[in-house]
């Protein structure tokens, strides 16, 4: 059996990644979905800490709404280290989308650093759908700060679940962090 893990922050999660985890979860076995808070400034001097416009709970409750109709994929919160989180679910590959050069060199240098830290981790890249490529999470925040709609950038089932919980769009939309919550 193959177990495929996907992590990202999903902040919050588009078109674009529902198209590499529809296309992932058609040819593995199983698949894991982790939604992640960046940390790596508690493992790394100097790097500042990320702010998410929606917390850890609320970008895995629209992944889990995004991810419903695929049977075979678990959507997971979680933090700490990806290497470790790796083997916690008893993973056989880590995937990660690129949509450019530049996304490439990005997740290169973190598989890299992921493969020395622990020889169990192979990482696959699977390219953006071309028609895709210009989505982003950062695209969707900036469209969500501006009260744009969000047709065609997020899932309708995500949009719903927005629609379902406006205070976390009022919060969102300010500007405003989103609160750190337990996991």
């Amino acid at each position: 059996m193959s177990h495929v893990l996907i992590p990202g922050s999903f902040d919050p999660i588009t078109e674009g990644h529902m198209d590499i985890i529809t296309r992932v979860a058609a040819r593995f076995d199983a698949v894991t979905v982790a939604v992640m808070d960046n940390d790596m400034h508690l493992y790394c001097p100097g790097v500042a800490p990320k702010y998410y416009m929606f917390s850890i709970t609320e970008r895995r409750a629209m992944a889990m709404a995004a991810c419903a109709h695929l049977s075979h994929v678990t959507v997971i919160a979680a933090r700490g280290r990806l290497i470790d989180l790796f083997d916690e679910v008893g993973a056989d590959l880590l995937v990660k989308g690129v949509r450019s050069a530049v996304d490439f060199e990005y997740e290169q240098t973190h598989a890299l650093y992921n493969r020395a830290h622990n020889p169990r981790v192979e990482t696959l890249y699977m390219p953006a759908d071309p028609a895709l490529d210009h989505l982003s999470s950062t695209v969707v925040r900036a469209r969500l700060t501006a009260g744009e709609p969000l047709d065609g950038y997020v899932p309708a089932s995500v949009a719903a679940w927005m629609a379902e919980h406006p205070a976390a769009m009022t919060r969102a939309r300010s500007g405003e962090s989103a609160p750190f919550d337990a996991l």
